[in-house]
């Protein structure tokens, strides 16, 4: 992890020096020295950083030197950083009137003239490398050695396995053990190419190896296979090593041949015709090449031949060519307290075991499951007697136990130091998080960002360098309990195990802190040490602020404090001294989970621009926030700023257009802001912008404030777009500038031609005319999935681009309010979710919906007729009308799936729908029978409707029971009618 930190400072010396050449800036006399010495011995240490790192956990000396040379590497990069700030500030332009611009530095940096600013640094740069310097003559006390490949041969000895177990001390994993054997006894696919290989995939300690030790002493195996094979592969994966392992127990002699390629073809040789299980235990690397050739020369083995692979990382899985991948779990609560109690109860009298059992139980949970912590907390216990003895395990974290250290975290350690050095400080940043939370993946990543462990590599963005990131955590078993987005099977949330949780804060345990302002619980003296990097900070009891010792954390670069649980108001006494005193955060959460309440941050003080390093700010929740200072925009760095559901605030600060690095504008919910801030367009770094409002027509006699025009610049634009008060654009022109069809990232799409304001816009019949045409010039790309058109005051309209959308497969229209028929939502052919709300003059859904053109003179029944084939939402699964006040008919068309008497097809209406929910349409007299008899409806509601809820009734007068009785959840005014129906 130190790696990670010199590295990352090493890049930014080396850009400084790269900017200072190519741009002639002039340093203050001798600091252009300074740096380059930094850099000389920045890369003297690091050839020595993979001995250190290797050294550290058994010499704790080793390990004192390497948190110094962390905390220097923090204050050189909180220096650069200062001095990237100072020329990022003096190279932004502005259009703002330079006495607001004035406004937005603070007062302490108009006092100091820019040459004392950079001296002042300067100074800072020099004693900075004498204690660089001082660190790495002190290298020399432990001789090192040098060794230029720093991911090489880091951590622990890798143990060797055999098949040889005691099944006596294996408790649980039957079903486990079934499903293996099941997959390894079973005949091969004969489209299956070579032998089939099955891998056992798991976090360390989770019980890999014992699977497969079990499976591979089972009496039906060795009836099964001609020969069994065990080979312990580890890491690195020596070919020549493996291959010989193999020959020799086939043969049965050791062998003597120097040739791969030799032993490879006896290999060949001796397997031909035989039924063979190979067991390879404990795989690791991700070369294919390394695995090829000794996967070609087993393919002579007879029919029915097994590769069984262990391994931790999914993606070794699937380079050696699995065909099937068995995921392995944790134990069950019963089974892990049996495994414990096994072990620590061993040898103990039935009395002692009444009296701890207990306190064992409690500790048997903290194992979440894992065999090797079982095993490990149980082995320690074992010769322990006291009751105390035994509660002190228990309050105490894992990390903290010396035992625990090293035999639990071991295993965890060899997974860290397998991973490439930028993400070993990406996984143990996570023990920010208190444990069992769930940690949101794009927060994560976001967090990272802040951080600066992400960096642009070839031509990727710092958000996809962050998915490959997570995604290469989450498949070595650092992550789990994955929650899903039903659209796109991506990962939206995890946890982490708590042993893992533990080691993170194992690794982080000097600078990352998680405490509670009640001093109780998870609270320690050193939680306020001067070198600690990150802290959470739980607000547990009401009216607590946040706990004075913070303020003299001065190099504190991550603050969350967590107040989701009581009142925060006292909050805003704090913020002053918190802004003054923490200037090297770079990661800042005072977001107000208690949404209903109206406490929290009411005022940002001015103070907030002395965080000029901050590159995360989150005020989410805070509804009595009325205002952003406009020091904020002194934050050139900001990366991401979340402003969700700050709903009382009015406007952006003038000079937002300063925030150049703004890549995140989370401001979903910001219902009082009436416009964007003059300058948007020069934010060409922003990929989130989730609402954007047009201004209003009296806003345009404002010099610099923004048009939607000023979403043309903004070409990087991704996920949700929300765009605000489209009846306020003038002219087709200006909506075709938006650029909106060029911004092939975007998935979500709203357009609602009414404003925030809560004055009802004034128009004229010309400007209801002109929706239509700003409307079709507002092209989406074409990749769009979710579209939603509401409050457009004109007649009913369906832009030709909307049936040329290929993916779009979910559309919401409400609050039209003068539409009197509905479009032709029919024709989309990938649709499958619709909702249609407020269409308060629609008195009839007829076969305009559905999509079914006919020629003058036509008939419903000859226009189908001639259109073979023709099927209308041939995709739609789920239906939504809702409060659709003057609605009474609804006309199905001609929906039969026979033949007609010329022998076309009929029209085919609805295929695949498969639930129907029909809400407050209270003159709606019934639904078409064709519909409620289709066998693929699912569910259908409805909901305050009252002459359907008559039809729909199971008895009496309900005449359409007998249509919808098939229908398996049937709910009527949140009654399931369906329960009793049998």
């Amino acid at each position: 992890m130190t790696d990670a930190f010199v590295s990352g400072v090493l890049e930014q010396l080396t850009s400084i020096g790269l900017h200072v050449a190519e741009n002639g800036v002039r340093l203050v006399v001798g600091v252009n020295e300074e740096v380059k010495n930094l850099s000389s011995t920045f890369r003297t240490i690091r050839a020595v950083l993979v001995d250190a790192e290797k050294r550290q956990v058994k010499e704790e000396a080793v390990k004192v030197w390497l948190d110094k040379l962390r905390n220097v590497s923090y204050d050189i990069e909180d220096v650069l950083d200062e001095w990237n700030t100072a020329i990022l500030r003096s190279q932004i332009p502005s259009s703002t009137p330079q006495s607001q611009v004035r406004s937005l530095i603070p007062s302490s940096s108009i006092s100091i003239p820019r040459l004392v600013q950079r001296r002042d640094i300067a100074i800072k740069i020099k004693e900075l490398n004498e204690r660089l310097q001082a660190i790495a003559k002190e290298k020399d006390d432990y001789a090192f050695i040098v060794n230029l490949n720093r991911n090489n041969d880091l951590g622990p000895e890798r143990p060797k396995t055999t098949y040889f177990i005691d099944e006596s001390e294996i408790c649980g994993r039957d079903q486990d053990r079934n499903t293996i054997m099941s997959m390894l006894l079973g005949e091969n696919n004969h489209e299956e190419r070579g032998i089939p290989i099955i891998s056992i995939v798991g976090m360390g300690g989770i019980g890999k190896t014992t699977l497969a030790q079990i499976v591979y002493n089972h009496h039906e195996l060795n009836a099964y296979f001609q020969k069994k094979i065990w080979v312990c592969v580890s890491d690195p994966f020596d070919e020549m090593r493996v291959a010989k392992a193999i020959l020799e127990t086939v043969t049965g002699v050791a062998s003597s041949f120097s040739e791969l390629s030799t032993v490879l073809e006896k290999i060949h040789e001796s397997i031909v015709g035989k039924r063979f299980l190979l067991v390879l235990d404990d795989v690791w690397t991700e070369d294919e090449r390394k695995w090829q050739s000794l996967k070609y020369c087993l393919n002579s083995g007879s029919q029915g031949s097994k590769i069984l692979v262990t391994t931790r990382k999914e993606n070794v899985a699937t380079i050696m060519g699995c065909t099937k991948l068995f995921q392995l779990g944790q134990l069950s609560k019963e089974e892990c307290w049996s495994l414990f109690s096994h072990i620590a109860f061993f040898g103990r009298n039935e009395r002692e075991r009444e009296s701890l059992e207990d306190i064992g139980k409690k500790i048997a949970d903290k194992c979440q499951g894992l065999p090797l912590a079982a095993k490990t907390l149980g082995g320690l216990l074992r010769f322990k007697r006291s009751r105390e003895q035994w509660q002190r395990i228990l309050d105490s974290h894992m990390w903290e136990l010396d035992e625990a250290e090293k035999g639990l975290f071991s295993p965890l350690l060899l997974s860290y130091y397998d991973l490439p050095s930028p993400l070993r400080q990406c996984f143990s940043y996570c023990a920010i998080f208190p444990k069992d939370q769930k940690i949101e993946k794009d927060l994560l990543i976001k967090l990272w960002m802040a951080q600066g462990f992400l960096r642009e590599m070839e031509g990727k963005k710092m958000e996809i360098v962050g998915e490959e990131y997570f995604d290469n955590l989450a498949m070595r078993s650092f992550f789990q309990e994955f929650e899903k987005d039903e659209d796109d099977d991506s990962i939206m949330r995890c946890k982490m195990h708590d042993i893992v949780h533990e080691f993170a804060q194992l690794l982080r345990k000097a600078e990352c802190f998680v405490v509670a302002s009640n001093g109780i619980e998870e609270q320690r003296a050193d939680c306020y040490h001067e070198n600690a990097r990150h802290l959470t900070v739980i607000l547990d009891d009401e009216h607590v602020a946040i706990p004075n010792p913070i303020y003299n954390l001065k190099k504190l670069r991550t603050l969350r404090v967590d107040s989701s649980l009581y009142d925060t108001s006292t909050l805003n006494t704090s913020l002053p001294n918190l802004f003054d005193q923490l200037t090297c955060l770079r990661m800042l959460d005072l977001s107000n989970n208690r949404f209903r309440q109206q406490c929290a941050i009411e005022e940002l003080p001015r103070k907030i621009g002395k965080l000029m390093h901050l590159r995360y700010f989150n005020l989410e929740g805070n509804k009595g926030l009325k205002q952003l200072p406009e020091t904020l925009c002194n934050l050139c760095n900001l990366q991401t700023l979340n402003i969700r559901l700050c709903s009382s605030l009015i406007e952006l600060p003038i000079g937002f257009e300063r925030l150049v690095n703004l890549r995140h504008l989370q401001n979903a919910g910001t219902y009082g802001c009436n416009s964007m801030p003059p300058g948007m367009q020069r934010l060409t770094c922003l990929q989130t912008l989730e609402e954007f409002v047009v201004s209003s027509f009296r806003g345009w006699s404002i010099k610099g404030r923004s048009n939607i025009s000023d979403l043309g610049s903004l070409a990087h634009l991704r996920g949700n777009l929300k765009i605000i008060g489209l009846g306020n654009v003038r002219t087709e022109n200006e909506a075709e500038d938006a650029g909106l069809r060029n911004k092939t990232g975007l998935r979500n799409l709203t357009l609602s031609f009414n404003s925030n304001s809560k004055t009802t816009r004034i128009t004229d019949e010309a400007s209801i005319t002109d929706e239509a045409s700003v409307l079709e010039a507002l092209q989406p790309p074409p990749y769009l999935e979710s579209l939603n058109i509401n409050r457009m005051n004109g007649p009913t309209v369906f832009p030709t681009w909307m049936a040329s959308l290929s993916m779009l497969k979910r559309v919401i229209l409400w609050a039209c309010f003068n539409w009197k028929t509905l479009p032709s939502m029919g024709k989309l052919p990938f649709l499958e979710h619709l909702e249609m709300w407020e269409m308060k003059k629609v008195k009839k859904v007829g076969e305009e919906f559905m999509g079914v053109e006919r020629e003058e003179g036509q008939t419903s029944s000859s226009s189908s007729s001639s259109n073979n084939n023709n099927i209308a939402f041939p995709n739609l699964k789920h239906l939504k009308f809702q409060f659709m006040e003057e609605w009474e008919e609804w006309e199905f068309g001609n929906p039969s799936a026979s033949i007609a008497h010329d022998g076309s097809s009929s029209i085919t209406i609805m295929p695949c729908l498969h639930s129907l929910n029909i809400i407050s349409c209270l003159k709606l007299k019934s639904l078409p029978r064709h519909l409620l008899q289709k066998t693929t409806l699912q569910s259908l509601e409805i909901f305050d409707c009252p002459s359907l809820r008559e039809r729909c009734l199971r008895n009496g007068t309900g005449e359409d029971w007998p249509y919808i009785s098939h229908i398996p959840t049937i709910t009527i005014n949140g009654e399931d009618v369906q329960r009793y129906a049998h």
